[in-house]
């Protein structure tokens, strides 16, 4: 409870101690009297060909009390967009949208996608202590809600936070789910702080995509010692962002040069495959060195064998995986996706002193949101891609 408190308590500082940027425009929309907008839907998991953009989809409504309706301004697009117009992780997100079971399947429908999101809040629930009508905001949208692909949204405060004063809402909507991703698996998962991350070594596998991005940067800010992996032509590009020592995946078996080197207190797995096999290999034994993967089997099991099975089949995995390894003297971890508007806190901070930047490599416009779709689905990026939805309308 103390610690819930000083979150709050903190969130309640921050909030009356940073000076907002002033938002002139008027808001010529409320929920009282609009009930559609314009958004980008599926009715139907499959290729590019499903997305369909719509002047009639619902309008946001505050159901709880703590929830918040955000204007948005800019969306951003990741890897598990593409796979969630596809179909992936259905079976689980359906249950977390209807826990009891009691829509017909397919209820999902229209749904859209885009978890990134900055904006201005535009209506605020009764219990909204930390936030305000017309404050910039933040936010990483959890998978299981609708997306930001659409002109407004609705989420819990909790998952919001106030944007850096630093960044536009274009280079804002680059950082919040990959930021809380990594924050998941560098902080909740593998244990590093800014406390105690200094002289840490650090390996990323696949380092030059939207998460090892910002892995690299928070790292470095922190004082870690950071190896990244990725291909040649992106050595400059992730070394520019503060790694230590580059290794190219394309120039043979990535696993030979870096066991050659120091052993390492934490890898973080961006790529998955066959890289546990060896990756584990490369942390020091006997010091609560942590390998933490982001590519897990749990979304897969539930899809195919359902959420029971799917669920007892993923526990068994992990335990046998960890205890494989716990007897070598190293600790096996999955990583996960995990919205907090607190953890946005610390990295607004962050940005706003300059310690980490937002990676954009191409923005769309709204009507764009196909082609935005086939930039993600073709990989090797180099940074995020980003939807400017309200930026520089007359209404925004």
């Amino acid at each position: 409870m103390a610690t819930i408190r000083r979150v709050v308590d903190r969130r309640l500082f921050l909030h009356r101690n940073i000076s907002r940027t002033s938002v002139s425009r008027f808001f010529k929309t409320s929920s009282s009297s609009r009930t559609v907008m314009p958004a980008w839907v599926i009715d139907k998991y499959g290729g590019n060909d499903v997305l369909r953009f719509t002047k009639n989809a619902s309008f946001p409504v505050i159901t709880y009390p703590n929830e918040v309706i955000v204007k948005v301004f800019a969306a951003g697009l990741n890897p598990i967009d593409v796979s969630m117009r596809g179909g992936y992780g259905a079976a689980t997100m359906s249950t977390k949208r209807d826990p009891l079971n009691i829509n017909q399947k397919g209820s999902e429908f229209p749904l859209t996608l885009g978890r990134d999101v900055s904006g201005v809040i535009m209506e605020c629930g009764l219990d909204v202590k930390y936030f305000q009508e017309r404050d910039e905001v933040w936010a990483a949208i959890p998978p299981w809600k609708q997306g930001s692909l659409a002109e407004f949204v609705v989420l819990s405060a909790n998952e919001v936070s106030l944007k850096p004063k630093s960044l536009s809402h274009t280079e804002a909507a680059a950082i919040p789910y990959v930021a809380t991703t990594a924050w998941s698996a560098l902080v909740n998962t593998g244990g590093l702080t800014k406390d105690n991350c200094a002289k840490k070594r650090v390996l990323i596998i696949g380092g030059s995509g939207g998460v090892g991005t910002f892995a690299i940067q928070m790292l470095k800010a922190w004082g870690a010692h950071v190896t990244v992996t990725c291909s040649q032509n992106a050595e400059r590009f992730v070394r520019k962002l503060g790694a230590d020592h580059v290794v190219d995946y394309a120039a043979g078996p990535v696993e030979v040069p870096l066991a050659a080197l120091d052993k390492f207190d934490l890898v973080l797995d961006n790529i998955g495959g066959s890289t546990e096999r060896w990756a584990l290999n490369l942390l020091k034994p006997w010091s609560g060195a942590k390998y933490v993967t982001l590519v897990t089997p749990f979304l897969q099991n539930t899809d195919a064998l359902g959420i029971a099975d799917g669920m007892l089949k993923t526990a068994a995995t992990v335990a046998s995986k960890a205890l494989k390894h716990l007897v070598k003297g190293v600790h096996y971890r999955w990583g996960f996706f995990a919205p907090s508007g607190p953890a946005l806190d610390e990295i607004r901070e962050m940005v706003d002193a300059g310690q980490v930047h937002a990676v954009v490599e191409e923005t769309f416009s709204f009507a764009q949101v196909p082609q935005a779709f086939a930039k993600v689905e073709k990989g090797h990026a180099r940074g995020k891609t980003v939807v400017q939805i309200n930026v520089g309308t007359d209404d925004a």
